[in-house]
């Protein structure tokens, strides 16, 4: 038996804000007066299963929850059954089916803030608001702002001005009609200028006000809860990196150097070389040349990138996709997110570049729906690429088409694993896939596709300026290349650090300024281990970290000093484990749960006392890491195994 909703109705703001993404409805089947045309045949809806998480975004910005009016408007638009509609809508940790108020304060709870203040930060934030002042206050995972813990989110929902920048985007697409000089190739007849590439996309987009507050106090979080729109402007990119300016740099030479939001600027500091590169090349060549490179998998699995692209190139099925990851959940990881802010072309670029190695004609962007500033950035970049022929149906004059899509995640972990991002995409809850078979052969909607994070496209740039040998001599011959780490927590400097891969953690952590005291510090976030304060000279490299027993993860170096409670430390990540699991499999589903009960039994316990609930722990751990689906389940008891072994957490 379905779900149903009975006599429920959309209001007109409801009705509005899925029109202004969908179009007006064409039929009673669809939501329209019923006319007799309705009655000569039955028409179904749009066969758009793909829209039903842009669409319940679309809502939730207007209105600030979905009503089952709202959602059974969005099952007939989408011809989508109401209850697998319902299970996409409860999935997301930013969506709510219950009335709640148009502003939500959400307060990061999360390792590199709670360590911070975040719990009494929270506690004093609750005290000053609540629903009775129009807001509603949610404790949060980690919401990528790391280097400037405590932080919050104000996001409030309503119909609101399009960016400045944007109005002057679109204009730059439909205003001039040719090229700018120095450019290659005319303007775009595209008129998805508003959305960033999404199909049947008409009308105005409504954004939902937004405010970073970071690092946040009571007084100023309310006051960016109240009155997002008159909060203090958020710090540049380049504050989260303190080498900005550095010529040495390589990833981030950018950053503080240009302005992210001008084209001209971008290619003035060699933007577009790459992709020039590239076509001259041919697609074999580019994969050559990346192969050749050694470069890697920069998310965590450390996959070699040129064997993907590879395995996505020769399949004979068609149409190929290319995903990029920017679902950047990791607690302790923001480099994706500085690198979106403060160089959004680059990521434009890259992914430009290998589509067309691929043989892929449509790029997916997946972006973080914590990362407001970076969805503004990366619009407004692609719309000004498209204008000018970067993006389209004929990319430089070359001949070859390409276009990105922004897709808003809505507050998932698990959809950091590319399969249960591919189903979310395709409008289904966001839970991995069994593999085989691999993405590469059956990806989004069921065709060969590459996937890979922000960091690992935008390596591609300089493989392909500098040459494959000139970038393998960088790092060492098992991990080349130069790698970003986040580092937090109990530095002086906290931020996006670019190194060569082979310097020692020891290295990073006086680059950012360690604490006296130090206690431990979390490589690889959450789903990492901890290493104690006489194990600094580990060489950060894929290899080194393992040798170590350790991992390097997605480049999160998180330092705690003797004033952090471990115990309490741990049960947070225990806590973010069981809130985060997709339920799936058993093994995650309950594993998660069971795990953070003994923590909970054994936070202010030791020695003997503890000793049965640890080997619980144990045998949980090892049945999470042998049997559950995906990385999630297989990693939730890293920290907590690293903690007890390496640190003596419950000695």
């Amino acid at each position: 038996m379905d779900l149903r909703f009975g006599d429920s109705k959309p209001t007109d703001d409801e009705r509005e804000a899925v029109d202004a993404l969908l179009g007006a409805p064409e039929s009673s089947w669809e939501g329209a007066d019923r006319s007799d045309a309705d009655l000569r045949w039955s028409r179904g809806g749009r066969e758009a299963r793909d829209l039903l998480l842009p669409a319940l975004h679309a809502v939730n910005d207007r209105v600030g929850w979905i009503s089952e009016g709202a959602l059974d408007y969005v099952c007939r638009r989408l011809t989508i059954p109401p209850a697998e509609a319902y299970g996409v809508a409860t999935f997301y940790a930013m969506f709510s089916v219950r009335p709640r108020p148009a502003t939500v304060l959400h307060v990061c709870t999360d390792l590199a803030c709670t360590a911070a203040g975040a719990g009494e930060l929270c506690a004093a934030v609750e005290a000053r608001l609540g629903p009775e002042n129009g807001v509603k206050v949610e404790r949060s995972p980690c919401l990528g702002l790391c280097e400037r813990a405590p932080a919050a989110l104000a996001i409030r929902a309503g119909e609101t001005a399009r960016p400045a920048f944007e109005d002057e985007a679109v204009q730059a697409v439909g205003g001039s009609g040719g090229a700018a000089p120095g450019d290659d190739g005319g303007t775009s007849r595209s008129s998805e200028a508003e959305s960033g590439g999404g199909r049947g996309r008409r009308g105005r987009n409504t954004h939902h006000a937004t405010a970073v507050c970071a690092p946040a106090n009571p007084a100023a979080a309310a006051r960016a809860a109240t009155a997002p729109e008159t909060a203090p402007a958020e710090p540049s990119p380049e504050a989260a990196v303190p080498q900005a300016g550095d010529p040495a740099l390589t990833l981030l030479h950018r950053i503080g150097t240009t302005d992210p939001a001008s084209l001209d600027d971008y290619r003035a500091h060699g933007g577009y070389t790459a992709l020039r590169r590239a076509f001259a090349l041919g697609p074999a060549g580019v994969i050559r040349e990346v192969t050749d490179a050694g470069l890697v998998g920069r998310g965590g699995a450390a996959f070699p990138t040129g064997r993907k692209w590879q395995a996505t190139a020769a399949q004979p099925d068609h149409p190929h996709h290319l995903v990029c990851n920017a679902d950047e959940s990791e607690p302790g990881t923001f480099k994706d997110r500085v690198l979106m802010e403060g160089d959004p072309y680059a990521l434009v670029e890259a992914m430009t570049v290998a589509a067309y190695a691929t043989g892929a004609h449509k790029g997916y962007l997946y972006l973080r729906g914590e990362y407001p500033r970076a969805l503004d950035r990366l619009t407004h970049a692609i719309v000004q690429a498209r204008a000018r022929g970067l993006l389209g149906d004929d990319v430089m004059g070359q001949g070859y088409a390409f276009d990105i899509e922004i897709r808003r995640g809505a507050g998932a972990y698990v959809c950091g694993e590319e399969t249960a991002l591919f189903n979310s995409i395709e409008g289904h809850r966001g839970e991995p896939r069994s593999k085989p078979p691999f993405p590469v052969e059956k990806g989004l909607f069921g065709k060969p596709t590459v996937a890979n994070n922000v960091e690992t496209l935008v390596n591609v740039l300089p493989v392909l300026t500098m040459g494959a040998q000139a970038y393998a001599a960088i790092g060492t011959p098992g991990s080349p290349g130069p790698k970003l780490f986040c580092v937090s927590g109990s530095v002086t400097r906290p931020g996006v650090y670019e190194l060569p891969f082979g310097a020692t953690l020891g290295e990073l952590l006086t680059l950012a300024g360690v604490r006296d005291g130090l206690r431990a510090v979390l490589l690889g976030g959450a789903a990492g281990g901890f290493v104690r304060p006489d194990e600094l000279d580990i060489p950060l490299t894929f290899e080194g970290t393992r040798e170590a027993g350790t991992t390097l993860g997605s480049g999160v170096v998180m330092a705690f000093d003797d004033t952090i409670r471990l115990p309490r430390l741990l049960l947070r990540i225990a806590e973010f484990f069981r809130d985060e699991s997709c339920g799936q499999c058993v093994p995650c589903r309950v594993g998660t749960v069971r795990q953070e009960e003994a923590l909970h039994r054994i936070a202010e316990r030791t020695g003997a006392a503890a000793a049965g609930d640890i080997a619980l722990l144990r045998e949980v751990g090892r049945a999470m890491r042998d049997a559950s689906i995906c990385g999630l389940g297989q990693t939730a008891w890293n920290a907590v195994e690293s903690a007890i072994d390496r640190l003596g957490a419950y000695e």
